[in-house]
């Protein structure tokens, strides 16, 4: 890589020299001897047929590349709001997409006919009011549409209302770790303060809130399928953001205050390992997983753990310093049952004080 951008340099500083040089030599002034440098009909046809081709090379390279890459596209959201975040991604392309083409043919075209021709002039045309007009009313309404419904979709996404059964759960970073806390049977959260923090009480919980005593600390997220989630995000240092790319959900967790997110998850863990898509994803990652333990191992180092299944994962979205790429915490969406049988296997924040 160094030695690419290495040459990339050189030669972007070779141009500079080639293009101060042709300042140079047109500031001096034309005479006799310079007309073999002023470009003739040959030289006008070459460079339309050139704009040509670079127009189909330009177009052969974006469907070559909306072909290769689409493998790289997160399947279908797994939350109840992920499609109208889809949605609004993919008219934003399609509008960028139509726009992008249409003006790159024209661009090339008008290039191509109108390239310079002996005994023709160029049309001087100082200004059109009709013309101004269209092109700067199309984009007007076509942006303003654009922003209203992605105004009316964060709307619905952010303000949203709370159900009766809606499950709280507290997101909490440190780097580089996540940890989260669930309500308990009260469905209330204790308060809590990073003054508190002390032994096993790491997410510096208040022991004299009573809301707080049946609270659940654990280092793994599980989450009911059907039922809607209220995230509220705490840092204990500095700016991290709680990243979910299956669930379409991202929010920054900033120090001294709490922010807050929610959604309803749609598909289990197990259902998502047996999709189509995500059985292609994981024997592609073997495969490569397979390749780099052969490298590993003749390099005389351990091979890769093995990665069979797929699992959901909170990662944090900031580089939050040297360790922000293994921030990371493993998600299940299960029944409510498989949940709730998980949640009586862990202990309330009052029996770890009491076990302390």
């Amino acid at each position: 890589m160094t030695v690419f951008l290495v040459l990339i340099v050189i030669i972007l500083f070779a141009v500079a020299i080639w293009q101060m040089s042709k300042i140079y030599a047109l500031s001096k002034g034309s005479s006799a001897e310079d007309t073999q440098d002023v470009a003739n009909g040959k030289d006008n046809r070459i460079n339309a047929k050139l704009m040509v081709m670079f127009m189909v090379f330009l177009y052969f390279l974006m469907f070559y590349c909306f072909w290769h890459y689409s493998k790289f596209y997160l399947p279908e959201a797994s939350s109840a709001h992920g499609g109208k975040y889809d949605n609004l991604m993919f008219i934003s392309i399609a509008l960028i997409m139509v726009v992008q083409v249409i003006t790159q043919f024209l661009l090339h075209f008008f290039s191509y006919k109108y390239k310079g021709e002996k005994g023709k002039r160029a049309l001087f045309y100082a200004d059109n009011d009709k013309l101004e007009f269209i092109w700067t009313i199309i984009p007007v309404i076509v942006l303003a549409g654009l922003i209203i419904y992605g105004l009316f979709t964060w709307s619905d996404i952010m303000n949203f209302e709370e159900d009766e059964d809606a499950l709280v759960v507290e997101l909490y970073a440190q780097r580089f770790n996540w940890k989260a806390r669930y309500a308990g049977e009260d469905n209330i959260l204790g308060d809590a303060n990073v003054r508190f923090i002390e032994g096993v009480n790491q997410l510096g919980i208040d022991p004299s809130d009573a809301d707080g005593k049946d609270d659940v600390v654990t280092q793994e997220l599980h989450l009911p399928v059907g039922r809607q989630v209220i995230f509220k995000l705490r840092s204990q240092d500095v700016l991290h953001s709680a990243y979910m790319p299956h669930f379409r959900a991202q929010m920054n967790v900033v120090p001294g205050m709490i922010t807050q997110f929610s959604f309803t998850p749609t598909v289990t863990t197990e259902e998502i390992r047996e999709t189509e898509y995500m059985q292609d994803k994981m024997r592609t990652i073997q495969e490569i997983r397979k390749e780099k333990s052969k490298e590993l191992v003749a390099a005389g180092e351990p091979a890769l753990d093995s990665y069979d299944e797929f699992d959901y994962y909170l990662l944090c979205n900031k580089i939050c310093g040297a360790s922000h790429y293994n921030m990371q915490m493993k998600i299940i969406v299960e029944s409510q049952e498989d949940y709730e049988a998980w949640l009586e296997t862990q202990k309330t924040f009052e029996a770890s004080i009491a076990q302390q």
